[in-house]
This record gives C-alpha cells, structure tokens and sequence, in this order.
C-alpha cells in the first residue's frame, strides 16, 4: 500500500464528452456517435476520426497567446476542472511543491500546418504563428503557466504510450518528496501529419475501427484530453501500479509474441504486489492493426490464463488519441472505479463479431456492458488495468484500484 498514490481529481476534454457522468455514460452504452467522417485530414479522401466538439472550445488567455493552438484548447478544457483542486494545493503547499508532466506526440502541429498553408499562398508566415507551439514541451510549460506554479515540469513523448508513462514520472516525483502534488495527463489533437502518416503505413482503417476481428484493417484517429491531480495518501481511486518495458523489437511493429507486452504488465502486477487473477477489467490498447491485436491476444493470454478478465478496446468510441491515449483510457478506468458507476458496468467492445481464429480467443465485453461474450457475469470491480503498447516497443501497463482493495 505504500507505492500506492492518491487519484484527487481529473478534467476531461474527449470525443465522449467532458463530463464524468456524460463520458461514463456513453462509455458504457458503447456510443460510437463521436466517430465520423472528415475529408480534411487525410489527402487520399475522406476517413473517419473521434474529434471534440467545437463548440466546447475556448481561447486561450491573452496574456498566454504564445501558446494559442487546438492543443492546449483541450488542454484547457482539462484544465478548467482541476483548477479548484490546484488553487487549494498551492495554498497549501506552495506553486514550487507542484509539478506538471504531460504526455503528447502531436503538440500544436496542425497550427503549423495551417500558418505553412498561409506562408505558400502569402510569402510570410501568419502574426499569430509562433514555432513555439508546436514544441512537445508546450503544452506542461502552458499548463505551468496558467496555473502559474514553479514545480518540475516536463513533457514525456513516447507515441502511444506517452501518457500512461506520466504516471510512472507522478508516482517518482511524489516519492523522491520534490512534490507534493503532481498534475499528470495528456493532449493530443487531430492534424495532417499523424493521419497521413499512419496512412503511408496502410494502417489508416476503411471505414469504423474493427478490433480483434478477423477483417480488421487499421485504426482511426482521435483527439482529446485528460488531467489529473495526484497526491501521496488515499482517496477513492488509486494509482496502484505500472509497469515500463522497451522491447524495441521495430521501429512501427510490435513483437509478434508480445514479450515487451508481458513484462509491461507481469511489472505492473508486481509493482500492484496483486495476482493476475485480481484484475477484474483490462482496457486493451486494441487498435485494431492486425499486428497489435495478434500480439496483445498472446500477451494477454500469457499474463491471466486460465482465468482472463473482461477485456475490451475503446477506441471504436474516440479513435486512438495516440499521446493522449493512456490518459483518456486511464480516465475511463478511473470513472469505472470511482462512485459514478454504481452498476458496475464495464465498457462493450465494439466490432463486428467475428474473431481471428489465427489468434487466441480472450473474453470481450458484449454490447450488454455487464456481461462477458460468454454471458458470465462481470465480476466486481477492484482493480483495472490499462495498457498502452508505442512504435518502438515502448510499452506501459497500468493498473488502478479502490481505495479499499
């Protein structure tokens, strides 16, 4: 119980919504309606992608315009609902005993994008463009700075395994005492470079996102943003464990037998000090790339047989947010476990049903949310695991849990 670190608080800014009651609500019921099509993002034509409402979005403070971009929009949503919580801290602490570590792999690309549009057709950059923006440190620096703390602040960037990693930096900076309260998370938004940069690796799906289905073809991007406030001591959520593996198997592709999978997850349950056979829900990393879903099937297979858990992907409901991945999921995992979820439901995996039978068959939660495919009922929920699996092997696996388990 000691390693064990206090979940305080979170903000949300995803295609689900920004509300806890509203995302776990359509988290649960399996709503795919964030998912649409746009023909601005990819060249080759339109694709489908998890985007945030627009009309959400705020400006960025005039005083903070160095930062102004989507990015940190999010971010700022995020942010806003954390803001009592942070204000109390550093009266409590001071703004040198807080700490800020973001995850993002995109940071302000697409305004980039859109002032060398501008530059190509007017010889000159835009005013409001600063290179700045798109610099991965910015979004923690802007968070830094609307908070106005003088704590550690620093920016991990590990693809799709960015933001599960920060909790692995909030957990250090809160034991070694440089802090005493760590605001960790992700960002990530939709921009050109990523979309067409997954499609020159023919792994941009067709049509929606199908994982773990023998007809799977690929991923759908997505955007969004989650925060949250961690302490030393107890609250109703905990951060239990995490585990951290490089593989560094390729540079793009997983290892086929997911070695770097296992030990991700075999040292979160170590450093939880729980049994496999302990974790009640697994939200898989589930990008629904043949590659990731054949390894991930035999990872998880190794990890929990004979007794997997439910499992189940949610990026069929906000597309892969990349960076922001494992603060989004984490936050999904949060909201199953905290108070808001009396029902015990758990999140359906949505596909079209009909499993590879080149890879080992685990138990995917159906469209009815406290049912297992098999029609077992969900067990009682204690302890989740999330794992985020990154181009070069980076991998994460991180594990909550309630207060009292």
């Amino acid at each position: 119980m000691n390693n064990r670190i206090a979940i305080t608080h979170i903000g949300l800014c995803t295609p689900l919504g920004n509300s806890p009651e509203t995302v776990l609500q359509r988290l649960v019921n399996g709503d795919t309606s964030a998912m649409q099509y746009r023909d601005d993002v990819l060249f080759s034509g339109p694709t489908i992608v998890g985007s945030v409402n627009d009309d959400s979005l705020i400006d960025i403070p005039a005083h903070l315009q160095l930062f102004a971009c989507r990015n940190n929009q999010l971010l700022h949503i995020a942010a806003m609902q954390i803001a009592e919580a942070v204000s109390k801290a550093k009266a409590r602490y001071g703004a040198g005993r807080i700490g800020v570590v973001l995850g993002t792999s995109t940071s302000g690309i697409s305004k980039g994008e859109a002032a060398l549009a501008y530059q190509l057709e007017h010889g000159h950059f835009p005013p409001s463009y600063h290179y700045s923006q798109q610099e991965l440190g910015s979004t923690s620096d802007y968070l830094k700075q609307l908070f106005e703390l003088e704590g550690p602040c620093y920016t991990v960037s590990t693809a799709c395994s960015s933001s599960a990693k920060v909790f692995a930096s909030a957990q250090r900076l809160l034991h070694a005492n440089l802090c005493d309260m760590v605001i960790g998370g992700g960002v990530d938004s939709l921009c050109q470079l990523t979309v067409n940069g997954f499609n020159s690796l023919e792994s941009i799906a067709k049509a929606h996102c199908n994982p773990f289905s023998l007809n799977r073809d690929g991923i759908n991007i997505g955007e969004g943003a989650a925060l949250f406030t961690l302490t030393r001591g107890q609250s109703d959520v905990m951060l239990a464990g995490i585990g951290e593996s490089a593989d560094a198997h390729h540079i793009s592709a997983p290892h086929p037998e997911g070695l770097g999978a296992i030990a991700a997850m075999n040292s979160a349950l170590a450093a939880a000090n729980i049994k496999p056979e302990q974790i009640d829900y697994v939200n898989l990393h589930g990008t629904a790339t043949p590659k990731n879903d054949a390894m991930e099937s035999r990872a998880i297979t190794k990890v929990f047989s004979p007794a997997i858990p439910p499992c189940s992907s949610t990026k069929p409901l906000t597309g892969h947010t990349l960076g922001a991945a494992g603060a989004i999921e984490a936050a999904f995992c949060y909201l199953l476990l905290s108070q808001h979820n009396q029902l015990l439901q758990l999140p359906p995996h949505i596909w079209d049903g009909q499993a590879d039978n080149n890879d080992p068959s685990i138990p995917l939660v159906n469209t009815n949310a406290s049912q297992l495919a098999n029609s077992q009922p969900a067990k009682s929920l204690n302890y989740i695991m999330s794992n985020s699996f990154a181009f070069g092997g980076s991998n994460a696996s991180v594990i909550f849990c309630k207060k009292d388990a």
